[in-house]
Protein backbone atom coordinates (compact mmCIF):
# COMPACT_ATOMS: atom_id res chain seq x y z
CA UNK A 1 0.00 0.00 0.00
CA UNK A 2 1.00 3.36 -1.15
CA UNK A 3 0.02 4.97 2.56
CA UNK A 4 0.11 8.43 3.65
CA UNK A 5 -2.18 11.37 4.58
CA UNK A 6 -4.93 12.84 2.31
CA UNK A 7 -7.20 16.10 3.25
CA UNK A 8 -10.98 15.64 2.28
CA UNK A 9 -12.25 19.34 1.49
CA UNK A 10 -16.15 19.02 0.94
CA UNK A 11 -18.60 20.03 2.66
CA UNK A 12 -21.29 17.25 1.65
CA UNK A 13 -21.13 14.73 4.10
CA UNK A 14 -22.34 12.15 2.02
CA UNK A 15 -19.30 11.70 0.07
CA UNK A 16 -17.02 12.23 2.76
CA UNK A 17 -18.60 9.00 4.56
CA UNK A 18 -17.94 7.30 1.24
CA UNK A 19 -14.33 8.47 0.66
CA UNK A 20 -13.57 7.55 4.35
CA UNK A 21 -14.16 4.08 3.84
CA UNK A 22 -12.52 3.66 0.82
CA UNK A 23 -9.73 5.59 1.22
CA UNK A 24 -8.81 4.19 4.79
CA UNK A 25 -9.48 0.69 3.41
CA UNK A 26 -6.39 1.47 1.33
CA UNK A 27 -4.31 2.15 4.39
CA UNK A 28 -4.83 5.99 3.86
CA UNK A 29 -5.11 8.55 7.12
CA UNK A 30 -7.88 10.88 6.33
CA UNK A 31 -8.43 14.86 7.47
CA UNK A 32 -11.52 16.11 7.09
CA UNK A 33 -12.31 19.73 6.37
CA UNK A 34 -15.75 21.63 5.34
CA UNK A 35 -14.76 25.00 3.23
CA UNK A 36 -11.49 26.43 2.50
CA UNK A 37 -10.74 27.82 5.51
CA UNK A 38 -10.92 24.72 7.76
CA UNK A 39 -8.78 22.78 5.36
CA UNK A 40 -5.87 25.71 5.72
CA UNK A 41 -6.11 25.68 9.22
CA UNK A 42 -5.18 22.16 9.39
CA UNK A 43 -2.79 22.32 7.15
CA UNK A 44 -0.87 24.32 9.38
CA UNK A 45 -1.09 21.88 11.97
CA UNK A 46 -0.70 18.35 9.70
CA UNK A 47 1.49 17.19 7.14
CA UNK A 48 -0.87 16.16 4.59
CA UNK A 49 0.50 14.13 1.46
CA UNK A 50 -2.51 15.06 -1.72
CA UNK A 51 -5.62 17.08 -1.27
CA UNK A 52 -8.65 15.93 -2.29
CA UNK A 53 -10.78 19.74 -2.77
CA UNK A 54 -14.25 20.55 -3.42
CA UNK A 55 -15.18 23.52 -6.08
CA UNK A 56 -18.31 24.83 -4.00
CA UNK A 57 -18.36 25.14 -0.38
CA UNK A 58 -19.22 27.78 1.83
CA UNK A 59 -17.30 30.78 3.50
CA UNK A 60 -14.05 29.97 1.32
CA UNK A 61 -14.22 28.21 -2.00
CA UNK A 62 -12.10 25.55 -3.76
CA UNK A 63 -10.43 28.08 -6.22
CA UNK A 64 -9.81 30.89 -3.32
CA UNK A 65 -8.34 28.09 -1.37
CA UNK A 66 -6.30 26.08 -4.36
CA UNK A 67 -4.59 29.58 -4.89
CA UNK A 68 -4.00 30.35 -1.07
CA UNK A 69 -2.34 26.75 -0.95
CA UNK A 70 -0.16 27.23 -3.68
CA UNK A 71 1.52 30.02 -2.37
CA UNK A 72 3.69 27.70 -0.30
CA UNK A 73 2.69 23.84 -0.54
CA UNK A 74 3.68 21.50 -3.47
CA UNK A 75 1.63 18.50 -2.68
CA UNK A 76 -1.16 16.96 -5.69
CA UNK A 77 -4.48 18.49 -5.17
CA UNK A 78 -7.77 17.41 -6.63
CA UNK A 79 -10.58 19.33 -7.53
CA UNK A 80 -13.62 17.96 -7.01
CA UNK A 81 -16.95 19.63 -8.45
CA UNK A 82 -20.48 19.41 -10.01
CA UNK A 83 -19.45 21.29 -12.86
CA UNK A 84 -18.53 19.17 -15.79
CA UNK A 85 -17.97 22.19 -18.34
CA UNK A 86 -14.18 22.39 -20.37
CA UNK A 87 -13.99 25.98 -18.72
CA UNK A 88 -14.38 24.88 -15.07
CA UNK A 89 -11.78 22.02 -15.82
CA UNK A 90 -9.40 25.00 -17.13
CA UNK A 91 -10.03 26.85 -13.96
CA UNK A 92 -9.02 24.68 -11.84
CA UNK A 93 -6.17 23.23 -13.31
CA UNK A 94 -4.87 27.23 -13.83
CA UNK A 95 -4.43 27.69 -10.26
CA UNK A 96 -2.71 24.91 -9.58
CA UNK A 97 -4.78 21.75 -9.36
CA UNK A 98 -3.32 18.51 -10.66
CA UNK A 99 -6.60 16.77 -11.92
CA UNK A 100 -10.00 17.43 -11.89
CA UNK A 101 -13.33 15.08 -11.23
CA UNK A 102 -16.50 15.68 -12.14
CA UNK A 103 -19.50 14.77 -9.45
CA UNK A 104 -20.95 12.43 -9.28
CA UNK A 105 -17.65 9.92 -9.07
CA UNK A 106 -17.19 6.16 -8.83
CA UNK A 107 -15.17 5.95 -5.80
CA UNK A 108 -13.00 3.18 -7.26
CA UNK A 109 -12.08 5.88 -10.10
CA UNK A 110 -11.25 8.47 -7.21
CA UNK A 111 -9.03 6.02 -5.22
CA UNK A 112 -7.22 4.87 -8.60
CA UNK A 113 -6.47 8.92 -9.25
CA UNK A 114 -5.12 9.21 -6.01
CA UNK A 115 -2.85 6.56 -6.28
CA UNK A 116 -1.62 7.43 -9.29
CA UNK A 117 -1.33 11.30 -8.12
CA UNK A 118 0.90 9.96 -4.97
CA UNK A 119 3.12 7.53 -6.81
CA UNK A 120 4.10 10.14 -9.55
CA UNK A 121 4.37 13.18 -6.45
CA UNK A 122 6.74 10.62 -4.52
CA UNK A 123 8.92 9.36 -7.47
CA UNK A 124 9.56 13.33 -8.66
CA UNK A 125 10.76 14.47 -4.92
CA UNK A 126 11.77 11.06 -3.83
CA UNK A 127 14.67 10.63 -5.98
CA UNK A 128 18.10 9.98 -4.24
CA UNK A 129 20.40 12.93 -4.91
CA UNK A 130 23.11 12.64 -7.96
CA UNK A 131 25.72 14.48 -9.55
CA UNK A 132 23.45 14.57 -12.54
CA UNK A 133 20.56 15.30 -10.24
CA UNK A 134 20.58 19.19 -11.86
CA UNK A 135 19.57 20.21 -15.64
CA UNK A 136 20.93 23.82 -16.21
CA UNK A 137 19.58 25.73 -19.75
CA UNK A 138 21.06 28.94 -18.91
CA UNK A 139 19.89 30.83 -16.06
CA UNK A 140 17.21 27.82 -15.04
CA UNK A 141 18.05 24.93 -13.14
CA UNK A 142 15.71 22.16 -12.74
CA UNK A 143 16.76 19.75 -9.69
CA UNK A 144 15.25 16.19 -9.85
CA UNK A 145 16.55 15.44 -6.22
CA UNK A 146 15.06 18.66 -4.56
CA UNK A 147 12.16 18.90 -6.97
CA UNK A 148 13.69 23.09 -6.98
CA UNK A 149 13.71 25.19 -10.20
CA UNK A 150 15.43 27.95 -9.98
CA UNK A 151 15.48 31.01 -12.46
CA UNK A 152 17.98 33.66 -12.45
CA UNK A 153 19.00 32.65 -8.85
CA UNK A 154 15.52 32.71 -7.31
CA UNK A 155 13.64 29.72 -6.68
CA UNK A 156 9.89 29.50 -8.68
CA UNK A 157 7.27 27.23 -7.45
CA UNK A 158 6.01 24.62 -9.60
CA UNK A 159 3.16 22.13 -8.71
CA UNK A 160 4.23 18.63 -9.12
CA UNK A 161 2.47 18.45 -12.85
CA UNK A 162 4.18 21.21 -14.33
CA UNK A 163 7.62 20.42 -12.31
CA UNK A 164 7.15 17.17 -14.54
CA UNK A 165 5.97 18.49 -17.84
CA UNK A 166 8.77 20.96 -17.42
CA UNK A 167 11.14 18.11 -16.54
CA UNK A 168 10.42 16.36 -19.91
CA UNK A 169 10.88 18.77 -22.11
CA UNK A 170 14.12 19.57 -20.26
CA UNK A 171 15.43 15.86 -20.37
CA UNK A 172 14.68 16.12 -24.48
CA UNK A 173 15.88 19.49 -25.39
CA UNK A 174 16.29 19.85 -28.47
CA UNK A 175 13.49 17.54 -29.15
CA UNK A 176 10.05 18.59 -30.12
CA UNK A 177 7.03 17.21 -27.94
CA UNK A 178 3.55 17.08 -29.19
CA UNK A 179 0.98 17.52 -26.59
CA UNK A 180 0.02 14.16 -27.03
CA UNK A 181 4.08 13.15 -25.93
CA UNK A 182 3.93 15.54 -23.24
CA UNK A 183 0.33 14.36 -22.00
CA UNK A 184 0.74 10.96 -21.81
CA UNK A 185 4.22 11.21 -20.54
CA UNK A 186 3.04 12.69 -17.35
CA UNK A 187 -0.64 11.75 -17.15
CA UNK A 188 0.48 8.41 -17.74
CA UNK A 189 -3.14 7.83 -19.46
CA UNK A 190 -4.76 8.12 -23.47
CA UNK A 191 -4.62 11.65 -24.98
CA UNK A 192 -7.63 13.09 -26.55
CA UNK A 193 -7.04 15.46 -29.38
CA UNK A 194 -9.87 18.05 -27.93
CA UNK A 195 -7.79 18.11 -24.41
CA UNK A 196 -6.01 21.20 -24.07
CA UNK A 197 -4.56 20.48 -20.53
CA UNK A 198 -1.12 20.46 -21.76
CA UNK A 199 -1.66 24.00 -23.10
CA UNK A 200 -3.13 25.55 -20.14
CA UNK A 201 -0.29 23.98 -17.89
CA UNK A 202 2.15 25.87 -20.53
CA UNK A 203 1.42 28.92 -19.91
CA UNK A 204 1.09 28.78 -16.40
CA UNK A 205 4.96 27.22 -16.30
CA UNK A 206 6.02 29.94 -18.71
CA UNK A 207 4.06 32.63 -16.02
CA UNK A 208 6.27 31.50 -13.75
CA UNK A 209 10.12 31.23 -15.18
CA UNK A 210 9.94 33.35 -18.53
CA UNK A 211 10.96 37.35 -17.96
CA UNK A 212 8.18 37.89 -21.24
CA UNK A 213 5.63 34.75 -21.52
CA UNK A 214 4.57 36.49 -24.57
CA UNK A 215 8.37 35.68 -25.93
CA UNK A 216 9.54 32.76 -24.45
CA UNK A 217 13.25 32.44 -23.57
CA UNK A 218 12.80 28.75 -22.69
CA UNK A 219 9.86 26.51 -23.69
CA UNK A 220 9.06 27.44 -27.47
CA UNK A 221 5.87 26.60 -29.57
CA UNK A 222 6.61 24.91 -32.89
CA UNK A 223 3.44 25.43 -34.53
CA UNK A 224 0.97 22.32 -35.98
CA UNK A 225 3.92 20.23 -33.99
CA UNK A 226 4.07 20.99 -30.31
CA UNK A 227 6.74 22.65 -27.54
CA UNK A 228 10.72 22.38 -27.29
CA UNK A 229 13.36 24.12 -24.98
CA UNK A 230 15.94 24.57 -27.40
Amino acid sequence: MLGGTILLVDDEKEITQLLDIYLKNEGFTLLTAHDGLEALELLKTHHVDLIILDVMMPRMDGIQACMKIREDKQMPIIMLSAKGQEIDKITGLSIGADDYVVKPFSPLEMLARVKSQLRRYRQLTGMPAKNDSEIVIDELVINTATHKVIVDQVEVRLTPREFAILHVLARNRGMVLSMEQIYEAVWNERFYESNNTVMVHIRKIREKIEKDPSAPQYIKTVWGIGYTIE
